[in-house]
């Protein structure tokens, strides 16, 4: 919580290095990197890095459920995000609603900035 003047105290945020963050390989070579969790229940929101190695594809399809999900290409470039011919690059935010699909691939490597601001 905030102090009764509004500044930042000790427990009111959370700060990590993504070399820090519990990470899993996905398949392909992709990494993610889970940089907060609000809590443990399914609706918990969730803040990640995707690391993409060049030449990989999403393992399956990404399926956004419960909610929607929070894209910002950090660097590289992404086909797949929207639609099967989309094309997004560096600085591209997406806000993409729940119940939607993907299955993002890049041949030049690169990151996502991914949030769940619900689960």
């Amino acid at each position: 919580m905030p102090g009764d003047d509004g500044r930042v105290t000790p427990d009111s945020y959370v700060e990590i290095h993504f070399s820090e963050a519990e990470r899993a390989e996905v398949g392909n070579g992709i990494v993610v990197h889970r940089l907060y969790r609000s809590g443990p229940e399914r609706t918990a929101r969730r803040a990640l890095l995707v690391r993409f190695p060049a030449g990989s594809r999403w393992p399956g399809v990404d399926v956004h459920e419960p909610g929607p999900e929070e894209v910002f290409v950090a660097s590289g470039v992404f086909h797949g995000l929207t639609d099967e011919d989309s094309v997004h690059g560096p600085g591209t935010f997406l806000h993409l609603d729940a119940g939607t699909s993907h299955a993002p691939s890049t041949e030049t490597g690169g990151d996502l900035f991914v949030y769940y601001p619900e689960g």
